[in-house]
């Protein structure tokens, strides 16, 4: 049985003649006839009583048209659903990142224009949102490195500058900015190796000829603050990053562009998928010519 011969069915029996479903469904009545004799000839069942002009359903008439009404019902929800979704009235946006801070902006901003997608916001590491993205159980990821990978398209979205942050016993914490050569035999605490932060500012004291002493490293951002705020040593974040809280003071470096990138990524392969490319060009204004020069 084909659909359009349900569909012939559904309208004689809605419309309760040939002709009116066939004016229903802009379509000839030799064609609704044929689509009708095609089923009770096929299942050798009778599905009207004809009556001249009008017909009227059988037993197993009326039993199938329940069942029509049901399909016709379910595929008009389809449709709406579809519908919906193109349009970004309804849907659900899946976003994996590194930590919240680089995304609440950007959810913010794509829900104040599509308030009809749901979200939802997973976080990891880095490795943690490169998966998440290629077995598809995130649509887009956020990190705070570039991936150099072809089976991603990444997009720098915004640039961070790093910021030290000091116990309220340090001399530092009557500055509001302090110059980079000045972390010169300082007590650091450093994130782990890999952190794109503890990478920025590493990078900018090599260069300097600066060389702190690093005392402790530390993955866990919270359990830094606290080492900080116990006078254990000075720590670097991206400002973004970080959280005022009680025994810390932030000091910005004067003499120094020391920054950390926000970067929007998805599969290549879904890039020109509807949510994905409207989420980019929402979140990320430059986004397009980003991909065109890619």
């Amino acid at each position: 049985m084909r659909l359009t011969q349900l569909r012939s069915f559904y309208a004689v029996a809605r419309m309760g003649s040939f002709t009116r479903a066939a004016e229903d469904l802009h379509v000839s009545q030799p064609t609704i006839t044929t689509q009708v004799r095609f089923l009770e000839e096929r299942y050798n069942v009778e599905l009207f009583h004809r009556r001249g002009k009008r017909v009227t359903l059988t037993v197993l008439g009326e039993q199938l048209m329940q069942l029509a009404q049901q399909i016709f019902s379910l595929e008009s929800e389809a449709v709406l659903l579809l519908d919906d979704a193109g349009e970004l009235r309804s849907g659900h946006m899946r976003v994996a990142a590194v930590g919240p801070y680089h995304v609440t902006k950007m959810l913010a901003n794509f829900n104040q224009q599509f308030p009809g997608v749901k979200m939802s916001v997973s976080t990891g590491n880095s490795q943690n949102v490169l998966d998440r993205l290629l077995d598809y159980r995130a649509d887009v990821g956020v990190l705070a490195q570039l991936v150099r990978d072809d089976r991603f398209i990444s997009v720098p979205s915004a640039r961070h500058p790093v910021v030290i942050f000091t116990p309220l016993t340090h001399r530092f914490a009557r500055r509001r900015s302090i110059r980079l050569a000045e972390l010169n035999g300082e007590r650091m605490i450093m994130r782990e190796q890999g952190s794109t932060t503890r990478k920025a500012l590493e990078t900018a004291l090599e260069r300097a000829r600066v060389k702190p002493k690093v005392v402790m490293e530390i993955s866990s951002r919270e359990v830094i603050r606290e080492a900080v705020a116990q006078g254990i040593g000075l720590a670097a974040v991206s400002e973004v990053e970080y959280v005022p809280g009680p025994g810390l003071h932030m000091v910005r470096i004067s003499d120094a562009e020391i920054h950390t990138h926000a970067h929007v990524l998805c599969l290549a392969e879904r890039r020109e998928t509807r949510m994905i490319r409207v989420f980019f060009d929402t979140v990320i204004p430059e986004a397009e010519e980003h991909r065109k020069a890619r």
